[in-house]
């Protein structure tokens, strides 16, 4: 018995020694520092970000931001990776956990996160305006007109319709001459 007992630790060390990757919960906005400590501290950590356009200073501009706020993934084992400098990482609010046992993610995901990256059709599409959302023109001679996003024409032009002559008219603009309508 005692030599099947034996046996049982031997297949749970080497069950324990084979890296995984488990989730890490980070500090409110702080997913990005987080990430960049824990890889200076020579850990594995994958940190899926996408690119989304913002409006800043009247300009569309793409601006990385987490695919899972406040998350990151890293990679150890139970045996030889220091777990204890971990939770005192600027950025890191702690492993998340079932009970007292860290969650271990399936390599699957990670992998799928890894080859197929958020961010890499950025150029097709427009995340700023949706087509049929209602805005405002801010500039120009049809300044404080309503109008409807119908289209993006490159990376800085939109086509609105705009209700002029009582009839709607397809009208090309910048798109940094447009805003949301509440």
């Amino acid at each position: 018995m005692s030599e099947q007992f034996n046996d049982f630790l031997d297949d749970e060390r080497e069950a324990n020694a084979i890296p995984r990757w488990y989730v890490i919960q980070c500090k409110g906005g702080e997913s990005f520092r987080a990430a960049e400590n824990l890889g200076n501290q020579g850990y594995e950590v994958l940190h899926p970000i996408l690119e989304v356009q913002h409006k800043r200073r009247q300009k569309l501009v793409w601006v990385p931001e987490p695919l899972f706020p406040y998350y990151l993934f890293i990679r150890l084992d139970r045996l030889a990776s220091n777990w204890r400098p971990i939770r005192s990482t600027r950025g890191v609010l702690k492993l998340v956990t079932f009970g007292q046992e860290p969650v271990a993610v399936a390599d699957a995901l990670v992998e799928t996160l890894r080859e197929h990256p958020a961010g890499e059709h950025r150029e097709a599409t427009n995340v700023y305006f949706r087509a049929g959302e209602p805005v405002e023109i801010t500039e120009g001679p049809f300044r404080d007109l309503q109008a409807v996003f119908a289209d993006q024409k490159g990376e800085a032009r939109a086509i609105v319709l705009l209700n002029m002559l009582h009839k709607q008219q397809r009208l090309e603009l910048p798109i940094s001459q447009l805003r949301r309508r509440d």
